[in-house]
């Protein structure tokens, strides 16, 4: 065992090459990561998504759809606008997919083309079948999402064929597609339930010779669908459910270059984030995604959640404007009455608020003690407090010194707040209060005890 000795350091080690503050957490990595394949060791290297062009595409206008009332035309073409700016000119958000099946979804297509933005790329859905594609040439769309689901739950059960017929049946589309010049993305439903050696290998390899002689911008992708959420990402994991094994096979036994791969997951096991993010380590450029994680049963990996993790693995911010997140949240809480928990990461009401005098005490102090990041600059959230019993006069002095705008040697002491908190105890203590002190309650409170700072801080809020 080796023997450590305490360091007594004369200054503290913030270790901020990881934490930056101004940035989301830096992921790095040591070393490569070691699979088992086949009885071969094979290695893979995580500090390529440095390089990679790892980027984000969404389905809030398909599988988002599934778990909500159907959205407007107008909701879904402010939606996309939000996605645009959120996404930035560098395209982190690449591409967003439409339904075709209603005027609604073709109206809502054809008014977000009409934007004239160039990300994210619109794109259709289908089911593999011919009547499904006549849509996306009537739309006029350069690419599309085709289901072509692959375990034999789907092929026997569902389909009600055998595993050939399938194959022919998602073949016959794609050539479809091909003739017409248009590039298809195959979905391969429940691949993470399917016999990936027997079915789902020999299709994709039967999908690349198809396209190899075609142009660059006609050769087929390839959409890992974790349908029921059964992927997994731990080193070694068996097959069909382990991620690293799905990607090495598609990636060196098919064919797909990482540009033409994509991954989307489910939540029922509550891995849909990290096995997305898992996917980018190991090889996968697209990780598809919908805002809040909305989607179908568990929903999907969040797209707030993703761009978090990208920027982390990137090092970077790339363009994007974070803060562009918590007006979609409010969006749709307030247009789509979208019910977003309040203890919800990036966005939800109080996802940066505490309640513990400790802690407060700590804000009080240096807010990085306990914020994840520079919220307030990168999201507009700055750190809260809520008041109760157990915020404490630290918590209170937070509360009052942000309600009135008060920075550095103008915000009130411990002691110049220590009536309001008294007032606040006196709730619990005489009165048997159980619920949280509200805004409202505070604010007279602070009027009563600092009416000159009260009178101030109302006069600077009126001439914003």
């Amino acid at each position: 065992m080796k023997l450590y000795h305490l360091s007594d350091v004369s200054e503290p080690n913030l270790i901020k090459d990881i934490f930056p503050y101004y940035l989301p957490p830096i992921i790095k990595f040591e070393g490569n990561i070691k699979e088992t394949i086949d009885g071969k060791e094979v290695e893979f290297d995580p500090r390529s998504v440095i390089d990679r062009d790892i980027h984000i595409t969404d389905t809030t206008f398909r599988d988002g759809q599934q778990s909500l009332p159907p959205y407007s035309k107008e909701q879904m073409v402010n939606i996309f606008k939000m996605l645009s700016r959120l996404g930035g000119s560098n395209g982190v958000i690449r591409q967003t997919e439409f339904f075709l099946y209603t005027k609604k979804d073709r109206e809502a297509v054809d008014a977000c083309r009409n934007l004239g933005l160039r990300f994210p790329e619109i794109t259709g859905w289908i089911r593999a079948n011919k009547v499904d594609f006549r849509l996306v040439k009537e739309m006029g769309l350069k690419e599309t999402g085709m289901l072509t689901s692959c375990s034999d739950y789907h092929i026997f059960h569902k389909q009600k064929q055998t595993r050939r017929e399938a194959m022919e049946e998602y073949l016959s589309v794609v050539e479809a597609a091909l003739e017409a010049g248009i590039l298809a993305r195959c979905h391969l439903e429940d691949v993470t339930r399917a016999d990936v050696k027997g079915f789902v290998v020999p299709f994709v390899q039967r999908l690349e010779k198809l396209t190899e002689n075609q142009p660059e911008h006609l050769k087929v992708k390839i959409r890992l669908c974790d349908t029921m959420g059964f992927g997994m990402s731990f080193p070694n994991a068996a097959e069909p459910r382990s991620i690293p094994k799905l990607i090495w096979r598609m990636k060196e036994e098919c064919g797909i270059s990482e540009d033409r791969l994509e991954w989307h997951g489910h939540n029922d096991f509550h891995k849909v984030h990290i096995n997305g993010a898992c996917a980018w380590i190991y090889g996968v450029n697209a990780v598809n995604t919908t805002l809040f994680g909305f989607g179908e049963r568990t929903g999907n990996p969040p797209l707030e959640g993703a761009l978090i993790e990208l920027i982390s693995l990137k090092e970077e911010l790339m363009g994007v404007d974070l803060a562009v997140m918590t007006q979609l949240a409010g969006y749709y809480q307030k247009e789509i009455d979208a019910a977003i928990p309040f203890n919800y990461p990036f966005v939800g009401r109080d996802f940066n608020t505490t309640r513990a005098g400790i802690h407060a005490g700590g804000l009080r102090r240096d807010e990085e003690i306990y914020n994840i990041f520079d919220t307030a600059k990168l999201l507009n959230r700055p750190p809260k407090v809520a008041i109760t019993d157990k915020s404490g006069t630290d918590g209170v002095a937070i509360w009052v010194n942000n309600f009135l705008g008060l920075k550095g040697e103008e915000r009130l002491t411990l002691m110049k707040v220590a009536k309001i908190q008294r007032w606040v105890m006196d709730q619990y203590e005489k009165e048997g209060r159980l619920t949280a002190i509200s805004n409202k309650e505070l604010e007279d409170q602070v009027k009563l005890h600092f009416p000159d700072l009260y009178k101030r801080a109302n006069n600077r809020e009126s001439n914003l």
